[in-house]
């Protein structure tokens, strides 16, 4: 009777302490990096260095505890608030790792993504830019390219917290390489295109549309003007071309169509020489199975979509009614409300 006493107190006494609340670092926040094939009794001692468990018995008792010993995984771990030891030991088991996301939208430039990074705290914009420059990254899909503009590829990336410009830009460009897969291709191929014609269209049409579903349309316009070697007269061509040289101020003006660069799609016919911008895996197979119709003219009705002509006379009546009158009209009403 007595032994069953004692083993129900020590057994009572070991579950309190294991459930027990600790915190015992100063800091606000605590990191503590798990190395792969770390033993049980060194991932302890770290913890315990880092004020995360009160002793190593205590760890070593949530293990037993848990039967965890040879299921905690590696990885760098964030700790703000006071754990119980068994918290901690289901934390490792469940590898849940410090991760900072940061999302980099469709669309967007090298120097724009350079941009988010910063924002985001992970370093110079500049730096960024500057191992976007490794284009040996991308030679097996793009021998041409002098830099991974286009090949970053839009979506959200969980990091860690000691991530570099170089580490992202590579996950990036592998996150590329898999979304860019054996059917496309193979799509890539059957229309005798390269990957870099491809993802340059694709990231035309991209900065053309703010509705995914006008993709397919936009596609069949630069595609039909390809075939009959009609000039893709694209604006945000020209941006880009005026961007890279520090030109454009957020106008586009006539003047600005006039501007030299073998970027600007109203002088030069057929590609630009390269992507101006990070498409999404939707435009990029917009650009390789455009829409079966004859459009050869679009214009955009200022709420995100675009009004479609097969005719220049056709064309002409839509910029009439969704650029001119809509804008005439709205400069009335402007000044309607200043009277």
């Amino acid at each position: 009777m007595v032994g069953l006493v004692f083993v129900t107190v020590v057994i009572t006494r070991m579950y309190s302490q294991i459930h027990e609340l600790y915190k015992g670092y100063d800091t606000r926040e605590q990191f503590v990096e798990i190395q792969r094939g770390a033993q049980a009794n060194t991932i302890g001692q770290l913890l315990v260095d880092a004020g995360v468990v009160s002793g190593p018995w205590i760890f070593r008792l949530a293990l037993w505890w848990s039967e965890s010993e040879h299921r905690l995984q590696a990885g760098e771990y964030h700790f703000d608030r006071p754990l119980t030891s068994i918290e901690v030991v289901d934390q490792l088991v469940r590898g849940q790792v410090y991760v900072r996301p940061i999302t980099f939208p469709e669309g967007l430039t090298i120097r724009e993504m350079a941009k988010v990074f910063e924002k985001e705290g992970l370093g110079q914009a500049e730096t960024f830019i500057r191992v976007s420059n490794h284009h040996e990254l991308i030679a097996e899909f793009d021998n041409e390219a002098s830099n991974l503009e286009g090949y970053l590829f839009p979506d959200t990336y969980a990091l860690p917290r000691n991530v570099t410009a170089y580490d992202l830009v590579r996950l990036m460009v592998d996150r590329f390489e898999q979304v860019f897969d054996e059917n496309l291709r193979e799509a890539t191929a059957a229309r005798g295109w390269t990957i870099r014609e491809v993802i340059t269209l694709a990231s035309v049409i991209q900065k053309e549309v703010a509705n995914p579903e006008d993709g397919p349309l936009v596609s069949a316009v630069y595609n039909n003007r390809l075939r009959i070697g009609m000039a893709l007269q694209s604006d945000p061509t020209v941006i880009y071309a005026l961007q890279s040289v520090g030109l454009y101020d957020g106008n586009l003006t006539r003047e600005s169509l006039t501007f030299d660069s073998p970027y600007n799609t109203y002088r030069y016919t057929g590609f630009p020489p390269g992507p101006i911008a990070a498409p999404g895996r939707d435009l990029i197979e917009a650009a390789l199975h455009p829409a079966d119709v004859k459009h050869l003219y679009f214009v955009s009705r200022n709420d995100g979509s675009h009004a479609f002509a097969n005719s220049l006379r056709e064309h002409n009546r839509n910029v009439q009614k969704h650029q001119v009158e809509y804008f005439r009209e709205r400069r009335r009403r402007q000044l309607k409300v200043v009277d």
